[in-house]
């Protein structure tokens, strides 16, 4: 086991920031950061680009260079294994050896079956010290969308919810406007910026005739609108069809009723096994392979709930209002009712704290 110092850790936690601020850009590659080092003192760094541009190795030593110095002799420290394979770009890991970088520190083994270890290995075979393991929670924090892509299939699934105190979405009469305040609602727009898709059911769309794009914060490209409606009950003039990309899932597979949707622009994605109600795992694995790498859900209680039980929800960003609503409001899940509170849904508390006057927790299901 490599013994890393302190300095290792101080520059793979700046590598570690520069790739949570290109992950979303960086989609469905990994957003990577790469910090370039030599006697103490940053000499380059860089992170991915959009598809088919520089990856992070590469912007790092571009940035070196332009600074009028070389790589030659320097740690690269880099969040994901440098890739060994020509793809878009050619291989991270054979540029390095030509630069003659002495090492390289990853945080982790790219799991993608292209790389998985070749990288560290073609460095080694170049006389290159290189290494993985250096801060790898933390990496695996940052890349969780691109692991759980890779790994399992799927996209990340993080579902925002905000309620009342006593777990009240909206009224009876579906007024929700606004349970949260300014700074909540704010938040909710930088969440949205994080991710590559945001899904919501038909429920929705037909009681808010929501946009569910990002406003007031900036953002290089929108997120992709996903609309679960399985018996095309929403309006094709819905303002969530207008003005952005937007997939509608459904079980239908009539070209004449889909028809209405696909001259807006709509792309449509038939789903399997809709004998009962929608294949929510078929969903995702549909979107993953569209490179769907952070999914948000935006939805109601039957959605909400659907996920929930069908084991898909990774982690939930919860807003509450320092409100209470009554007993004859709207819940945040659907559920059927328990007779023992050993049933109860457990969740870990990852984060908490305030959003102006309003609480937000990160949960994510017990394990």
């Amino acid at each position: 086991m490599t013994d890393y110092s302190a300095d290792d850790h101080l520059h793979m936690q700046r590598a570690l920031r520069l790739a949570e601020a290109a992950t979303r850009r960086a989609a469905p590659n990994p957003g990577v950061g790469c910090v370039l080092v030599r006697d103490g003192r940053v000499i380059g760094e860089g992170a991915t680009l959009a598809v088919g541009s520089d990856h992070a190795e590469i912007q790092a030593i571009k940035d070196c260079l332009a600074r009028g110095d070389t790589p030659h002799g320097a740690t690269a420290y880099v969040t994901l294994e440098p890739c060994s394979h020509h793809g878009r770009t050619p291989p991270c890991a054979e540029r390095l050896v030509a630069e003659g970088v002495a090492r390289v520190a990853a945080a982790m083994v790219d799991p993608y079956h292209e790389v998985a270890g070749r990288g560290i290995a073609m460095l080694r075979a170049a006389g290159i010290e290189a290494s993985a393991g250096l801060m790898e929670t933390e990496a695996r924090r940052t890349h969780r969308g691109f692991l759980s892509r890779v790994e399992r299939g799927r996209p990340w699934v993080t579902l925002k919810a905000a309620a009342t105190l006593d777990g009240k979405t909206a009224l009876l009469n579906g007024c929700s406007k606004w349970i949260t305040g300014a700074q909540a609602r704010l938040d909710v727009q930088r969440l949205r910026a994080e991710n590559c898709a945001i899904l919501t059911g038909s429920g929705t769309v037909l009681a808010d005739d929501p946009q569910l794009t990002v406003r007031e914060v900036p953002v290089a490209a929108q997120p992709w609108r996903v609309v679960l409606d399985g018996a095309l009950k929403t309006d094709p003039a819905s303002r969530i069809y207008q003005g952005g990309r937007t997939l509608l899932a459904s079980c239908v597979s009539d070209a004449g009723r889909l028809a209405a949707y696909r001259e807006r622009g709509v792309e449509t994605l038939a789903l399997a096994g809709c004998a009962g109600e929608a294949d929510l795992g078929d969903l995702l694995r549909q979107l993953a392979a569209r490179g769907v790498n952070q999914l948000m859900v935006e939805a109601g209680a039957g959605l909400n709930g659907a996920l929930l039980r069908a084991g898909l929800v990774d982690e939930i960003v919860l807003y509450l209002a320092p409100s209470l609503a009554g007993d004859a409001a709207r819940g945040l899940f659907a559920w059927p009712a328990l007779t023992d509170l050993a049933d109860k849904v457990r969740l870990d508390i990852v984060d908490f704290g305030k959003v102006g006057d309003d609480l937000r927790l990160i949960l994510r299901p017990a394990a």
